[in-house]
Order: C-alpha cells, then structure tokens, then sequence
C-alpha cells in the first residue's frame, strides 16, 4: 500500500502545472464543500480530526478504524430548484489493516427551459453534476497516516456531456497527546475521460492544500488554518497583469481560519472565515456583509450525529446543509460477529 501511495503520488506531479484555477477548467463542482462540517470550517479544510467521514471524503488521509459503518447522509438547499445529495460510507479491513471508505456526491440542478439560437424555447433539459469515489487509508508508525481516493466525474448539461477521473493522496500528521493534527493535500490530479465538445479538453480543477488544527488543553476551543492552491500565488478569478508585485491580498485569499467550541462532549460550534470567497463574491464597492463566513453545529449522540451549517455567500444570499452520521454497527448491528 506504500508502494502504491508513493507511486501514485510522484506520478501525478508532472500534470501539476497543466491544471488550473476555478472558472478555467471542467467539474468546478468538485470545489463545493459536500457536508456541513466542512462548510462550517470555511469550506476548505485537510487537518480536522473529529470522527467523520465526511471529512474522509475530502481528504482520504482521515479515514480511520472509528468509522467502521459510519454512514454519512447529507441534503444541502442551494438556490432556488438547485439542491445537492451526499452520501458516504465507512468500513475497515483488519486483515488488511485498511480503512475504506465510497462516497457519492450529486448536484440537481432542477429542470431549466431550453431554447435555439433565437431564444425560442424548444423544450426543457435537466442539468446534473455528480462524483463517486472510492478511498483507502492505512496508518505509518505511530502517528502518521496517509490515503488515495479515485473519483469518476460526471456532468451532463443537455446535449454537452463531460467525463473523467482523478485522484487525490493525503498525508496526516496527528499527535493526540498535544491535539495536533496536520496534513498535506493533492487534490483532484486527473483527466477528461470525455469532452463537452469533441477536440477541446479542459483541466481538472487541480487544488494543492496544506492545513493544521490545534486544540487547546485548558480551554474548549480548536483553530484551524489551511492554506490552498499552493501551486499557484495569483489565484485571482481576474488574473493580474504581468509583472504585478506581491500584495497582502494575494496571500491571504490563499487561506481559511476555522475554530471549534465544545459544549461538553455532546454540542460542537464551529465558525470559519474564507477571505478568498469574501474578495471573490464582492459587488462593487458596497458592504459586504457576512460574506465568506460560515457557521454550524452538531450535536454528537452514541449512535448518530446530526450535523447544520450555514454558508454566506452573498449579503442576502446563504445555502444551508442537513446531514446525519449514522453508527450502522450500533443501530443494526453490522459487522459484528
């Protein structure tokens, strides 16, 4: 499994630098964070520890033994007609000392008229946008561990269909004595498998990302600081002329700041602040609101999990998410013996 890990990864490095930023490249949907508590932490975010496989399904590293038939649900209201569907499942192997982990993410984009060239309407289409991906983590030493994920993408807008495949490979770093979690990310390396139109392949939206988590000991309280597209300084959605110098601004919309609160061990708070997305969805030179924050909650019982967080995306604008963790071998009793 380490052979393959480290084969996959140095694989994967020359195709780096062919891919690109959000807006420039196909399945931008694979940069929506796909259950609450990622949303709630700022919506990108490698190095939580909490026992969660929805986090597992952004970063394979943080699969682990504990979520053995953990299933994970989650609904999240976009826009409108627009909503999105999660589901993800967790089992280990310990024969081979490895946890697994599927999960599928789908984005119903409701039914949108279709028209010609002329805006005549010849009828209605129903754009959709889904991921399934399969992932496999195991421990190094005492306190690293170290995950793949390969996902096949879906999108279907119409007649324009696309298809293709990528990988992503986690390392984590996690001392518990101290509460100190880091990990490195390589995101989605992949490739058009089919193209919207024939002849014009697109790039998969590749993300390096690197992240660290801390809990404190004489207080309730964890942060979080991760930075993304490492592999890129100017991610402005409108590139900067050539030659422009470095800025305060073009650093910090490489990072996301989250903290956690626990209310006993039952009631979890998390907050996170994305400067990124505050810069990107600014109208104008008006206020801002609370653009780019993010707030949830979960509430941690022996069987389940119930999870919410709220996005704000623009001042009047926010998208909700819904999810639940269920412990299958606690409820129904899977996998014992």
């Amino acid at each position: 499994m380490r052979f393959l890990f480290i084969i996959l990864f140095c694989g994967c490095l020359p195709a780096l630098q062919a891919q690109t930023l959000g807006g420039q490249a196909a399945f931008t949907f694979l940069n929506m964070p796909a259950t609450p508590r990622l949303s709630a932490l700022g919506g990108i975010n490698v190095s939580d520890p909490a026992n969660d496989i929805g986090l597992a399904f952004n970063n394979p590293a943080l699969l682990r033994p504990s979520m053995h038939w953990q299933l994970n649900t989650v609904v999240t209201a976009i826009a409108a007609d627009v909503k999105s569907y999660h589901a993800g499942l967790g089992i280990y192997a310990p024969k081979l000392a490895t946890s697994f982990g599927w999960g599928l993410h789908y984005i119903d984009y409701g039914s949108i008229p279709q028209t010609d060239a002329s805006g005549n309407v010849m009828g209605r289409f129903m754009p959709r946008d889904w991921v399934m991906q399969i992932m496999a983590s195991r421990q190094y030493l005492e306190k690293w561990h170290y995950g793949v994920t390969l996902k096949f993408i879906q999108s279907s807008y119409g007649s324009y269909q696309s298809n293709g495949i990528a990988v992503d490979v986690g390392v984590q770093y996690r001392d518990t004595a101290v509460g100190l979690s880091a990990s490195l990310l390589a995101k989605n390396m992949g490739t058009q498998l089919k193209q919207y139109v024939s002849g014009q392949p697109e790039d998969i939206p590749f993300d390096l990302q690197i992240g660290i988590s801390k809990r404190l000991r004489e207080a309730p309280f964890s942060f979080s600081l991760t930075a993304h597209h490492l592999h890129q300084f100017d991610i402005g959605y409108r590139e900067q002329a050539a030659g422009s110098r470095f800025s305060a601004d073009q650093l910090l919309r490489h990072f996301v700041l989250a903290t956690t609160v626990y209310l006993g061990d039952k009631v979890e708070l998390t907050a996170g602040y994305n400067y990124l997305r505050r810069r990107e969805l600014r109208i104008g030179e008006g206020g801002n609101g609370l653009t780019g924050f993010s707030l949830g909650a979960v509430l941690l019982l022996r069987k389940l999990q119930v999870q919410y967080a709220r996005s704000q995306y623009l001042n009047n604008k926010a998208y909700n998410q819904f999810g639940i963790n269920l412990a299958l071998d606690q409820l129904a009793g899977l996998g014992r013996k």
